[in-house]
């Protein structure tokens, strides 16, 4: 068995490997987008480090911590990676059906009624297959702890921003991403700052949602959230003919 140290560092070489990976692969094909807005990749990093290693770092900070023995959740990790090829074709999917739409559309109003169903179904397809994946990563790692909630939220909200980027919307997809990790950052940060006296109204908002559903209720809110906002924004925007003009 390896120790915590090493699991650490393996750990550690396989996000950056999952990252780079991610990185090449989203350069062509599909899910390619033209350079957008600063701060992206840092905010997927961040992402999916919090997938990883969140849940516990928040747990052992509200018990008192953080000790600096973080449990790694590689399994999450795995099934968004394996959720890249399936999020590719449903971009592919929903590009040449918006197309084709617009094509044989007679107006725009008649196109974004036509669009909006089509961009619903894409997501939910998506998101059948990535609960399917991250299913199976689970089972590939039996004593990981969370659920699938999280991860799924965080796979919905990736898909949706590069969905908006890729049609040239990169802004309100980095600011959908911003906003997630800025509540992930924010929730053991307000749990140390209610520590002090006086500041106890602070760690109120996190308490709450620990008692709701654990620390895995953080990422299922932050991601959760963001997604949706993220989709309400794109049943406006990429149901334009603008959008699938090029």
């Amino acid at each position: 068995m390896l120790g915590g140290e090493a699991r650490f560092a393996v750990t550690a070489v396989g996000a950056l490997l999952v990252v780079l990976g991610l990185r090449l692969a989203l350069r062509a094909g599909p899910l390619r987008a033209p350079d957008g807005t600063g701060g992206v990749t840092l905010y997927v990093c961040w992402l999916l480090g919090y997938a990883v290693y969140g849940d516990d770092l928040l747990a052992q900070v509200v018990s008192g911590g953080p000790d600096g023995h973080w449990t790694a959740a590689p399994a999450p990790l795995l099934g968004l990676t394996l959720a890249l090829a399936p999020g590719a074709w449903c971009a592919h999917l929903f590009s040449v059906q918006a197309r084709r739409r617009l094509a044989g559309s007679h107006g725009l109003s008649d196109f974004g009624a036509g669009v909006r169903p089509l961009l619903f179904g894409t997501v939910a397809l998506f998101l059948c297959a990535l609960a399917a994946l991250l299913f199976l990563a689970r089972l590939g790692h039996p004593g990981a702890a969370g659920g699938l909630l999280g991860p799924a939220a965080l796979g919905a909200l990736l898909f949706l921003a590069r969905l908006l980027a890729v049609h040239g919307f990169p802004e309100p997809a980095a600011t959908g991403l911003a906003a997630a990790c800025a509540v992930e950052v924010a929730a053991p940060f307000l749990v140390l700052a209610g520590r002090l006296p006086g500041l106890g109204l602070l760690a109120r908002p996190v308490d709450a949602v620990l008692t709701a559903a654990g620390p895995a209720g953080v990422p299922v809110l932050a991601c959760g959230v963001a997604a949706f906002g993220l989709l309400v924004h794109a049943s406006v925007t990429l149901t334009r003919a603008s959008a699938h003009a090029a």
